[in-house]
């Protein structure tokens, strides 16, 4: 009885056992099936999700918002280029020789001003926003702008000059904003406008300060007989400038849309990166050297070239007026536009953003020689000559306006992720003002030292920085390799 109450017993617990095995596989397939199904389904709808965000096409006209944002920058920059250097020897009281210091003093105090303030608006839009950070600089730009053109001393200048830099939220908020309003396939063209809004400030900024500087004597019937223009003769062009800063401001505050949220999205699980860990990512090091030594030859030439035309040809220069620096301020501003507009997108895509980078730097050294040999040539009464040469080199050398563009991608591609791309940026162009605040005061002093002291016949700096600028050729080695690959090409109508 035992024995058959135990084969009975060991029967069943071996019909369940055979049950059960053979009910498993059936409940694994059951039951894993839907769980499987769900997880591809996941994957499938974030991999469509994140291939949806990558085709979206650009939002154009919050990109030309922006844009029209960033010409207010250059303008107020680059207005008091063609009469810095008068206000400087008449309102300030500066000998003639002593001019180019001072100029320089006042740029880098200014760049000095920017480096100070560039993390804390970085910080602040990452906290309070995109939007207020950029209209709040955008009104402070305005009233510094509109402040320096009454300056009747030189420590006025310097004061009004640094307050400008201290609204220096727009640099970093813009150039974020466009990222976020862009993806891998868009922000080629996106910062391809990016850049020519820029140019496009660089254009009109010194063909508003020459034109407009000294109204009274210029525009007689007009402004002749308006004390207040002939007491203050550079408030016209400051005035300008702020005009057109306070109207990107209003736009902004009621018509560009807010992009925080667009980041916060997009946070990863990972605990964010600090800045120090940002700074060594592998890569990092390799492309914030690159784009601050291509920014160290772009202060340099921009420091000394509106003194190098205002010199006198005995002296090295070649002896413009302020409305002739205006005029060829103004085709290299106009020659830069052209070149990132209609050169750079097919440049881009077909040899990349090293290849571009590649080719700036051949021909940085190149353009350097063009200002020596023209003075030269003006030495020698070769006017002709010097007329063919001067208007063509510098729109040819113009190009190299496409090497900014370029470092700036490789900022964008080398970027950890996409929470990193502000702080990222906030690093890079801190290191930047810092440098357009010691280059242009030493770049204008080495060329006053020249000139002062008949250093190759006035040229001392164009041969330092003909030396200096082959340099990125050697330099452009360690570029990483992902900060060479091609632009992936836009969609729906966009390339």
């Amino acid at each position: 009885m035992s024995s058959t109450s135990s084969s009975s017993a060991f029967s069943d617990d071996t019909s369940t056992l055979k049950a059960s095995d053979e009910r498993t596989p059936l409940l694994a397939a059951v039951e894993s099936t839907p769980i499987a199904e769900a997880v591809d389904a996941s994957a499938q709808e974030d991999h469509q999700v994140t291939q949806a965000d990558e085709d979206a096409p650009l939002p154009r006209a919050q990109i030309f918002l922006l844009c029209y944002t960033r010409v207010v920058e250059p303008i107020a920059f680059f207005a008091i280029f063609p009469y810095i250097n008068s206000m400087i020897e008449k309102v300030g009281g500066v000998d003639k020789e002593d001019v180019g210091f001072y100029s320089g003093l006042i740029e880098s105090l200014f760049s000095a001003t920017q480096m100070c303030v560039m993390i804390f608006w970085g910080k602040a839009s990452d906290r309070f926003g995109r939007k207020p950070v950029l209209s709040l600089s955008l009104f402070g730009v305005t009233f510094a702008t509109a402040l320096f053109g009454l300056s009747q001393s030189i420590w006025q200048m310097i004061l009004f000059r640094c307050l400008a830099g201290v609204f220096a939220g727009t640099i970093v908020t813009v150039r974020t904003m466009i990222t976020e309003n862009s993806t891998k396939k868009t922000q080629a063209r996106a910062f391809s406008y990016f850049a020519f809004a820029g140019n496009l400030g660089i254009f009109t900024g010194p063909l508003i300060g020459g034109a407009l500087e000294r109204p009274a004597e210029k525009f007689k019937s007009i402004f002749g007989r308006v004390r207040f223009f002939r007491d203050y003769p550079y408030a016209l062009p400051g005035f300008t400038c702020a005009l057109i800063g306070l109207s990107a401001a209003v736009l902004t505050t009621l018509f560009v849309k807010e992009t925080l949220h667009i980041h916060r999205d997009k946070k990863s699980d990972e605990p964010p990166m600090s800045t120090w860990e940002l700074i060594k990512h592998p890569g990092i090091p390799q492309v914030i050297a690159i784009y601050n030594y291509a920014m160290l030859l772009a202060f340099a030439f921009t420091a000394v070239y509106p003194v190098f035309m205002y010199t006198p040809v005995y002296l090295g220069g070649i002896g413009f007026p302020p409305e002739l620096i205006a005029a060829f301020m103004g085709l290299g501003g106009a020659s830069q536009a052209l070149w990132l507009l209609l050169a750079f997108p097919p440049l881009h895509s077909r040899i990349g953003t090293g290849g571009i980078l590649r080719l700036c730097s051949w021909v940085w050294p190149l353009m350097f020689m063009v200002d020596p040999i023209c003075n030269v040539f003006l030495r020698y009464n070769l006017k002709i000559s010097f007329w063919i040469l001067f208007p063509t080199g510098m729109v040819l050398g113009s190009g190299v306006a496409m090497a900014f563009t370029a470092v700036q991608l490789t900022i964008n591609d080398m970027a950890p992720s996409h929470e990193t791309f502000g702080t990222l940026n906030a690093i890079v162009l801190a290191l930047q003002s810092g440098l357009r605040a010691i280059v242009p005061a030493v770049s204008t002093s080495i060329y006053a030292t020249g000139v002062r002291y008949h250093i190759a016949g006035g040229q001392l700096f164009w041969i330092l920085l003909i030396l200096v600028a082959f340099g990125l050729i050697f330099l452009l080695r360690i570029l990483p390799e992902k900060a060479e690959g091609r632009p992936q090409r836009e969609d729906n109508g966009q390339a």
